[in-house]
């Protein structure tokens, strides 16, 4: 009992938290609507007996993700009521997209309610005994070993990409040229002058 009503109170928040973060008009009160779901999600992840998924929500997307969210919305000069001005415009076209979702939402209930889909048939089986980070750790490193090698190197080059794309050569600034340095003798740098009493220096 307590457990279907932990169940429907963390499924309600998330729910009631995903509306209010698209209908907030701040922004920053949807990160942080955004936020409170990530954490109601992590207590439906518990409740299920995945604990490393709830800490890897409360500390990877509510720590940094969403955080980041925050900062960048406070921090950027975004003319909201300019954003505003083309919503009738798109309006058609989201209408359109909610109406493919809501149907592939249905399908998919009729699916699961007409039975036939062997989810456990389909699933690593896991020793009961054996803790939640281990079973995770096993079925990641053996069943999907190449899935999860296949998936660091797309994230590897999305970093290199994200780098070369903001190392951009600026025209305004002298770059350092650390060979020229190198190179440069102590003569070269240092000119001793004995400069004689009542006259200035001649550059």
């Amino acid at each position: 009992m307590i457990q279907a009503f932990a169940f429907y109170l963390f499924a309600t928040i998330i729910v009631a938290s995903g509306v209010m973060t698209i209908a907030s008009r701040n922004p920053v009160h949807s990160v942080l609507w955004l936020i409170l779901a990530f954490f109601n999600a992590a207590g439906l992840m518990l409740i299920l007996g995945a604990e490393f998924i709830a800490m890897l929500l409360v500390i990877v997307y509510v720590g940094a993700v969403a955080v980041l969210f925050l900062f960048v919305v406070m921090m950027l000069d975004v003319d909201f009521a300019q954003l505003r001005a083309g919503f009738a415009r798109y309006l058609p076209f989201g209408a359109l997209l909610a109406l493919v979702l809501l149907t592939e939402i249905v399908f998919a209930i009729a699916a699961w309610n007409a039975g036939g889909i062997a989810v456990g048939a389909k699933a690593s089986p896991i020793d009961p005994a054996m803790p939640n980070i281990q079973a995770l750790g096993t079925v990641l490193y053996t069943r999907y070993l190449y899935i999860f090698e296949a998936a660091g190197l797309v994230l590897l080059v999305a970093m290199i990409g994200a780098i070369v794309l903001t190392h951009r050569v600026r025209r305004d600034t002298r770059p350092q040229n650390v060979s020229l340095q190198n190179q440069r003798r102590p003569e070269d740098a240092v000119r001793i002058v004995n400069q004689p009493t009542g006259q200035g220096v001649k550059l």
